[in-house]
């Protein structure tokens, strides 16, 4: 990969703006607008049909979007010539020809797009394919399918890339495998645009998100701000005069419960923020041994935070 070989006076981002997508009366995608940039791993989180894919598609101009618009390195995608030197996309792992290899298929796009048949033999070795590259994708697993179309996204090096939950029907291996190649994507100075409805593997792969819900805008920032957000995040301080904290904390306005077994020295505090904990402790001269933010996950966070934006609610009365 050359990531690292690109003018460093070519900034590719890709930027939303108002972005609108309505199906008669139903709208998908309602005025959104973020930025994704180089350099990191950016997860694109939201309940199911809250617009994701959608969204994906109208970047890479396979849907035409009801208003705004959607552009890679400041034009749209289709004004790229040969698309996959600009853009590497994984939407559907299932949508290639079973009865093609995967040689074959890999080779088809290489040629279509102007790229060295080189680099066929080398993505296929660089997903663990190579073995396989003389067998027909009909007889693939979808691990291998995921497999495949990851090197599809590779094939033109392109610097931006987009993935829509590649980990479906990978196995443990596969998933670490391919937490480390998102992040070495980004460690090269890529765009690296990533959606997944698993919680774990975006909270250990990606560093900034933006979250949807109902097709709009809910979050674009770090996950680390994000799951900061939850009102489950609190404080855990400890002390040896435990009693008498929790009730200068209490007065002022938070809420406080003893960590651990009752007569434990510390205390799990809500609705005030670590400094202010400290400095309430100090103020009335209480001696304080541990002062720690506990963050809610990230799966506590984005639960928390969609909850008004869930399509389809399971076990709701009619």
């Amino acid at each position: 990969m050359t990531g690292r070989d690109r003018p460093g006076t070519v900034v590719h981002v890709i930027e939303v703006n108002e972005l609108t997508k309505r199906y008669g009366g139903k709208t998908a995608v309602d005025r959104l607008s973020f930025t994704v940039r180089p350099g990191q791993v950016t997860g694109f989180l939201g309940p199911n049909g809250a617009g994701k894919t959608t969204t994906l598609r109208m970047i890479l101009g396979l849907d035409a979007p009801t208003g705004g618009a959607a552009t890679v390195n400041g034009v749209p995608f289709r004004s790229h010539p040969r698309g996959l030197r600009h853009v590497g996309a994984l939407l559907d792992a299932g949508q290639v020809h079973a009865g093609r290899t995967a040689a074959a298929h890999l080779s088809a796009l290489a040629h279509s797009n102007g790229i060295s048949p080189r680099r066929v033999d080398e993505v296929l070795h660089e997903v663990g394919l190579a073995e396989a590259a003389a067998r027909r994708i009909g007889g693939f697993s979808l691990g291998m399918k995921q497999r495949l179309g990851i090197a599809t996204a590779l094939l033109g090096d392109p610097p931006v890339l987009m993935f829509d939950e590649p980990v479906n029907g990978m196995d443990p291996e596969g998933v670490l495998w391919m937490r480390r190649l998102f992040r070495r994507l980004a460690a090269e100075g890529r765009t690296v645009f990533l959606s997944s409805h698993l919680m774990s593997e975006m909270e250990n792969t990606a560093d900034q998100l933006v979250v949807i819900g109902r097709g709009r805008l809910i979050a674009a920032e770090s996950v680390r701000e994000f799951a900061a957000r939850s009102a489950r995040s609190s404080v855990v301080v400890g002390t040896p005069r435990a009693a008498e904290l929790a009730a200068v904390l209490a007065t002022a306005g938070a809420s406080v419960e003893p960590e651990g077994s009752p007569g434990a020295e510390k205390l799990t505090v809500t609705g005030l923020a670590a400094d202010r904990v400290g400095a309430l402790a100090f103020e009335n001269g209480i001696q304080v041994d541990e002062l720690t933010t506990r963050t809610a996950s990230l799966e506590e966070a984005f639960m928390e935070l969609t909850t008004d934006s869930v399509e389809y609610q399971a076990g709701q009365p009619r």
